[in-house]
């Protein structure tokens, strides 16, 4: 509105519309168009005050009608919406009135409508989390880089786990090969130990590894998961489908490690690349001023958050897989390519099968049928004669 003023000001003081285009200041056209608005409010008059910016904008400004709705997108416009609400992209939402109603508009015609449905929405606001120290951790996998896999010398992908806890914003991070369950538990142990404690919650998304149904109301948790975080006592806090904001720090702590750690450096193979992160961690990322809370991570853990963490067990939990698996015909059930017997009078059923870093265990209705030793490599088989018998 300033703009608007210095114009009625020099129009005030006599200068023509043809003067204050060569001045650069507007247009003649929109100076004709504003001076004849000037001239019905009385504007132009010099002994009359100049009105406040409200009134100049509820008078000059440009108003924009919205532009109608497409007549083809017309009769869907309540279903087009729902589905725009819901994040579905508008090449699908075209397939599916093409699928289920003969849409005959074209995809430029939902493109158009989405792009006024969007521009005509509220902008999305946020709510700053704020956190008493060890009070939670936020938990998220990143894409890492591609390294030699020392065992098969190919060059593989891999990923980078990061715990950020939330008050201090100081940081655990590992580079792994797998997202499985075993890696999450692991990477988990790892932590609390960098930590020295463990924090009362942790703020995870939906990976599989911990979740296996996301909802947002009652969330369907790993066993495995379940049993690691009654080992350690935290409280596992997943977030709604599609609500990645709500861990921002750990977002932005993965951000950080790709943008600051991972460019620029060589990696002979994982362990490496692992202990040149962690390094990192220690000596930079954690003593740099970190950009919302201005201290250095680092020392914030150190001097208030690492005292209130709950304290590791004394023995530590055993960390294990589980799974469902049917008895075969050959009375063996299969985990991870390995195969394990069970009695033959079980065969067609279901089992659960517990997997720790030593055994294998397998139950039938809770009762406890076998333990096996763990195997590792591919097509290997452990058999107990009795199970065949």
């Amino acid at each position: 509105m300033y703009e608007y003023r210095q114009i009625l000001v020099r129009m005030r003081q006599g200068e023509s519309d043809r003067e204050l285009a060569r001045a650069g200041l507007i247009g003649r056209k929109k100076a004709q168009a504003i001076r004849a608005r000037a001239a019905l409010c009385g504007w132009l008059d010099a002994s009359v005050p100049l009105p406040d910016d409200a009134q100049l904008n509820a008078v000059l400004k440009p108003r924009r009608g919205r532009p109608a709705t497409s007549t083809a997108i017309a009769p869907y416009r309540a279903q087009v919406e729902a589905w725009a609400d819901q994040g579905i992209a508008g090449t699908t939402i075209y397939r599916a009135l093409v699928r289920n109603h003969q849409f005959a508009g074209s995809y430029s015609a939902v493109r158009r409508f989405l792009q006024r449905y969007e521009a005509d929405r509220p902008a999305a606001t946020t709510t700053v989390l704020e956190f008493a120290p060890a009070e939670a951790a936020q938990v998220d996998f990143g894409a890492g880089p591609q390294l030699v896999d020392r065992d098969s010398g190919e060059i593989r992908r891999t990923w980078v786990f990061v715990m950020t806890l939330c008050f201090s914003r100081h940081q655990y991070a590992e580079i792994v090969w797998h997202q499985d369950v075993e890696t999450w538990l692991g990477c988990h142990r790892r932590a609390f130990e960098w930590f020295g404690g463990v924090p009362w919650k942790l703020t995870i998304d939906n990976p599989k590894c911990a979740i296996t149904r996301a909802c947002a109301r009652d969330p369907e948790v790993q066993r495995a998961y379940a049993e690691c975080a009654e080992g350690y006592g935290f409280r596992i806090d997943a977030l709604p489908p599609r609500q990645p904001q709500m861990k921002g720090r750990v977002e932005s702590g993965v951000k950080y490690i790709k943008s600051a750690f991972l460019p620029l450096r060589e990696f002979r193979d994982l362990s490496d690349a692992n202990r040149q992160l962690h390094t990192w961690i220690a000596v930079e990322a954690g003593t740099r001023i970190h950009g919302s809370t201005r201290k250095a991570p680092l020392p914030l853990f150190t001097e208030i958050e690492r005292p209130m963490l709950k304290p590791l067990p004394d023995i530590p939990p055993e960390l294990a897989a589980w799974a469902q698996v049917k008895v075969h015909g050959n009375c063996h059930v299969r985990f991870e390519h390995v195969a394990y017997s069970a009695p033959y009078r079980l065969v067609g059923k279901t089992l659960w099968l517990r997997a720790s870093e030593t055994t294998v265990k397998l139950y039938h209705e809770h009762d406890l049928i076998a333990v096996h030793p763990r195997r590792r490599i591919p097509g290997d088989r452990h058999t107990f004669t009795e199970h065949l018998q």
